[in-house]
């Protein structure tokens, strides 16, 4: 039985649907600001290489739901244990962004085979006898972001009571993927900035006509600019906070703003705190 995409709203069972859509499941049920999106289970991914009507039934799934969600769409890796206190499995599988509904089952394929990949099982076996890799995905509209990247509740080297930020212009590869140096904020729990330091955005990652991303270069100006205004900085700090109510423990958050609204992204626990 491979299942059909389910709404985020109605995942919960991190063995089906891997560690990253259960974690947004939850977050969508406690009203947390999280795209549109599905889950797509580990035995439907699995089902989308194989032959016959079974397979041909599963394609025609997932590609129906790319469609209702329209596009254009981020697919991310769900794997089973991702995105856990203890393994993060961050930077290990693929995440695609600005997909094509029409290029969803190939995507999604890209996807699973990553969880596969030398250093994803070097990965698995450096902590210890975690499962064989079962992996879902996440299928959700793509925020077009005008700035974007990562934001820790506490500081993940020190553990010190204060928000972490980094961001840069554009999409959060340009962050998640070491391309630039971006702006680092070190926040109080309550917003206030306590420090800034502007980074060298001088290249972000953007949606490519026809699908995928293509890296730009940002003029000097803009490069050498703070990407962050206090207001955006302080619903950073309370969306980082809330994560940890709700979760109960540091939250590692990948976000996204548009529009002067900011959405999360993927939420995992800091896992080099002690």
């Amino acid at each position: 039985m491979t299942g059909r995409p389910l709404p985020l709203a109605e995942v919960g069972d991190e063995q089906v649907f891997g560690g990253k859509a259960a974690a947004l499941g939850t977050a969508v049920r406690e009203g947390l600001p999280v795209p549109a999106g599905v889950a797509l289970s580990v035995h439907l991914v699995a089902a989308l290489a194989g032959a016959g009507s079974a397979g041909e039934a599963a394609r025609a799934r997932v590609r129906e739901a790319a469609e209702e969600l329209g596009g254009p769409l981020a697919a991310r890796s769900s794997a089973v244990g991702e995105d856990g206190a203890a393994s993060s499995f961050a930077g290990q599988h693929l995440t695609v962004l600005n997909v094509r509904p029409v290029d969803v089952v190939a995507v999604v394929l890209r996807i699973a085979a990553s969880s596969r990949s030398e250093s994803a099982l070097a990965y698995r076996r450096a902590r210890g006898a975690l499962p064989e890799p079962a992996c879902g995905v996440v299928l959700q509209r793509l925020v077009p972001a005008e700035t974007a990247g990562v934001a820790f509740s506490a500081d993940p080297v020190t553990g010190a009571d204060e928000v972490v930020v980094e961001a840069s212009w554009a999409l959060g590869e340009a962050v998640v993927d070491g391309l630039v140096v971006p702006d680092l904020f070190r926040l109080a729990p309550d917003g206030r900035v306590l420090t800034q330091v502007v980074g060298r955005k001088d290249r972000a990652v953007v949606p490519r006509p026809g699908g995928g991303t293509t890296t730009v270069a940002v003029p000097p100006e803009r490069a050498r600019r703070p990407c962050l205004e206090p207001a955006d900085l302080a619903a950073l700090a309370a969306l980082a906070r809330t994560c940890d109510r709700v979760f109960g423990g540091p939250s590692d958050v990948e976000w996204a703003a548009a529009g002067g609204a900011v959405s999360l992204l993927q939420r995992r626990p800091i896992t080099t705190l002690g």
